[in-house]
């Protein structure tokens, strides 16, 4: 595996690639690796000639700055990881390399990115759709791969893709949880031994408001339910759980206003002061 630290590397890299006649699997990632990135490159790795996976914490979407602090940097064990998996290319650039200048791209996201994530961090998706669209620039992937837990993130990137116009694939990937549930994330690390043990609650209870919805309720009334449940548990905070279509991000009142693609729970809990998100497929 070759470590590429400059655009222009990539750039050329990436170029060369696409001369030849292949096909560039491309997994944009912000460290601290775990299964779940895993089961994303290796996916790519099924599905493409060359599999390129950034590794970046990108400044511009977090809108905490204890949060981008505390983010877990790991680079040298992510690398071990990536080489692991049989990448081929790691591109780990500095925040000045990506940002030589700062980035003042407004991008007009629309509804998708104004609920949920968008209401709770102003500016994130903004942020996400600096990086991402740099990296596609540069990267020219044919496919880039994002995971599921990370919802509605992957309806924002379409949206900046179509946008920008760029010429590729988005592949979702399912969530890769714990033995218990927990949906793997980089945070979990900064879970207590306590929080641990609490918070796979999150997903239980989700599953759980499956069958609500068998039992005949309602949306409006299983996110009532769903938010009082995680909320009497001690140790867990629900920001907000909202059933939207699982397309357009819009919040459902009832099953069936939502559209060809179903509906879909998020979730953003805090657990232990840590805040985790999470959502269910209805």
């Amino acid at each position: 595996m070759e470590i590429i630290r400059t655009v222009k590397g990539l750039a050329e890299t990436a170029d060369a690639m696409r001369r030849a006649g292949k096909s560039i699997g491309l997994v944009p990632t912000m460290g601290a690796l775990h299964a779940g990135h895993k089961s994303l490159v290796d996916r790519a790795r099924r599905e493409n000639d060359v599999v390129i996976v950034s590794v970046f914490v990108n400044p511009t979407q977090f809108n905490n700055p204890d949060d981008l602090r505390t983010y877990p940097r790991t680079e040298e064990a992510d690398c071990a990881l990536l080489e692991a998996c049989g990448v081929d290319y790691a591109f780990v650039p500095t925040p000045a390399e990506v940002y030589p200048e700062p980035d003042t791209r407004v991008f007009d996201l629309g509804p998708v990115a104004e609920v949920m994530e968008g209401a709770m961090r102003p500016g994130h998706f903004n942020g996400v759709a600096q990086i991402v669209s740099k990296l596609f620039a540069w990267a020219m992937p044919t496919r880039a791969y994002f995971g599921e837990k990370d919802f509605q993130q992957i309806a924002v990137i379409r949206r900046m893709v179509e946008l920008e116009g760029f010429d590729l694939e988005i592949v979702p990937c399912p969530i890769v949880r714990e033995d218990d549930g927990l949906a793997l994330s980089s945070r979990n690390v900064r879970l207590s031994a306590e929080a641990r043990s609490i918070a796979p609650q999150i997903h239980r209870i989700l599953a759980d408001s499956v069958d609500l919805k068998a039992q005949g309720y309602e949306a409006e009334e299983v996110e009532r339910m769903v938010t009082d449940a995680i909320n009497n548990i001690d140790g867990l905070e629900a920001e907000y759980y909202q059933i939207v279509d699982a397309r357009t991000m819009q919040p459902v009142k009832k099953w069936a206003e939502a559209g060809d693609l179903g509906a879909a729970g998020c979730v953003t809990v805090y657990c232990g002061g840590v805040r985790l998100i999470d959502n269910i497929r209805y």
